[in-house]
């Protein structure tokens, strides 16, 4: 029951966190925002280390797999805060959801699984078809919600890089050792750069984007990220991935109801095609398993 209650409880956090992002930037900055995520992030994995007595690993392979987490945490999450700025929060989930034909993708070139088949192909047009359509609604909104897509696709990426370099190393970490090892990394570059490009404490925090920060520190990221890599030392990068096929469309619904983001026709239609390309890669893993 520990996997799949794992997997409930990240689509449920990936479904929250895009919107709690948004908003932990607004007024404070999205580089306040995410760095003071960060820090509160950081706090509360090393009480968690402390209380289930594990030691972190300095071996060869533990380096190199905290680097690889890092390129998430640090990476990834730094170029989603700022792409955040521009679009609503329900499209930041729906592009996420490329993550698994990414990750897919990589790991046919890095691990040598075989997953380009015919159908995965035709995924990936599909998925590009719904990512079109998305170009298109944000270029109606103007430039800035074209760049918006382009972070959050960088982002995407740059995770799907992640985790499948994480697979690669193999380095036999815990989960928890995994984040505390990438946090204690990522914190000194988010640090770095706060003060390099921002710098100033907000004059006024919003309570909402306040407890936006503390709820994505203290839970998205502490047991989010977690989970997340629990998840992926006992499944496949791929597997792990789709939790992207239904934290897209309870986003785009959360956001529609709770900060009125609007939900037009176009982005429906390119949010299904997407989820589409995302069941079709599916139907194609579990059809090839069964030959």
């Amino acid at each position: 029951m520990r996997i799949p209650l794992a997997y409930i409880s990240v689509i449920l956090l990936w479904s929250t966190t895009p919107l709690a992002i948004k908003w932990s930037g607004e007024g404070a900055g999205y580089l306040f925002g995410v760095t003071g995520r960060m820090v509160i992030g950081t706090v509360c994995i090393l009480l968690m280390l402390g209380l289930s007595r594990q030691r972190l690993a300095w071996h060869s392979k533990a380096l190199q797999t905290y680097l690889a987490v890092a390129v998430q945490i640090y990476g990834s999450m730094l170029v989603v805060y700022w792409a955040a700025q521009f679009i609503p929060s329900g499209w930041i989930s729906v592009i996420f959801g490329l993550l698994p034909l990414m990750t897919a993708l990589l790991a046919a070139i890095w691990l040598g699984e075989r997953s380009l088949t015919l159908g995965n192909l035709l995924a990936y047009i599909l998925g590009i078809s719904g990512l079109w359509i998305m170009f298109g609604s944000a270029l109606q909104l103007g430039h800035d919600a074209a760049l918006g897509i382009i972070g959050v696709l960088v982002s995407t990426f740059l995770q799907a890089v992640s985790s499948v370099w994480v697979k690669r190393i193999d380095g036999k970490i815990p989960a928890l050792s995994q984040v505390t090892g990438g946090l204690l990394l990522s914190l000194p570059a988010y640090l770095i750069t706060w003060a390099m490009f921002d710098g100033h404490w907000p004059t006024e925090i919003s309570l909402v984007s306040m407890a936006s920060i503390v709820y994505l520190g203290a839970i998205a990221t502490t047991i989010g990220f977690v989970l997340y890599y629990y998840l992926l030392i006992h499944q496949t990068a791929t597997k792990v991935a789709l939790v992207a096929l239904i934290s897209p469309v309870m986003a785009l619904l959360l956001g529609h109801a709770v900060n009125n983001e609007p939900l037009t026709m176009k982005v429906a239609t390119g949010t299904l095609l997407i989820l589409g390309a995302l069941l079709m890669h599916q139907l194609s893993a579990r059809l090839a398993g069964l030959k």
